[in-house]
């Protein structure tokens, strides 16, 4: 069983005064359709250590959603988490995939300023993958037009806002679209998260 450690987002409801971790279950379907288990990580750093000693994970998937804390978000403890997340695929050299939110805590680690941008909340986007044009969505409101090594950049949209990088040395990649809302899910993102952890 390929089990890959998946974040997971919190949604606040103030009127059952509780802060819940949740996963959309596309995940599930998407993951499944890949050769893959995901296994929620709950939104706590001593029980994500502990769950991540005890099972043998493949790899490590930041999923969407929740702003990061440093830019308005209201999840600090979701930061503290996939960072945690983070130490442990680098102790145990293991893939680190960040999808949207995901890529932004990539990027966010390695010093790379987000800002608010516009145009980029759509089913469909165009944006140029290693020079080839590619249809992807798009649902973030925050990122980047630049990046610094290490992080490289992978992937662009149009306008010029990165929409991709990888880690030259690591095996660290975030991408901007999310391939678990496609539908049907597209060929190139179930082959892409097959090479990336190993199942097939």
């Amino acid at each position: 069983m390929n089990l890959i450690a998946i974040s997971q987002r919190v949604a606040v409801s103030p009127s059952f005064g509780e802060r819940r971790d949740c996963l959309d279950q596309a995940w599930t379907k998407f993951m499944t359709a890949c050769g893959l288990t995901p296994l929620p990580v709950p939104n706590d750093e001593e029980a994500a250590q502990r769950l991540c000693n005890a099972v043998p994970i493949r790899g490590i998937l930041l999923t969407g959603g929740n702003d990061l804390a440093a830019y308005g978000g209201d999840a600090p403890e979701r930061d503290a988490t996939e960072n945690l997340l983070i130490d442990i695929a680098h102790k145990k050299t293991l893939p680190v995939l960040g999808v949207c939110r995901g890529m932004q805590m990539i990027q966010h680690r390695f010093g790379i300023r987000l800002e608010r941008i516009a145009g980029h909340v759509a089913p469909r986007q165009t944006i140029s993958i290693d020079g080839e044009l590619v249809e992807v969505n798009s649902y973030h409101n925050f990122g980047a037009t630049e990046t610094r090594p290490p992080l490289e950049v992978w992937a662009v949209a149009g306008d010029g806002v990165v929409e991709a990088v990888r880690h030259p040395a690591e095996h660290m990649t975030g991408i901007m679209w999310h391939p678990e809302r496609m539908s049907p899910f597209a060929p190139r993102d179930i082959a892409f998260f097959q090479q990336y952890f190993g199942s097939s």
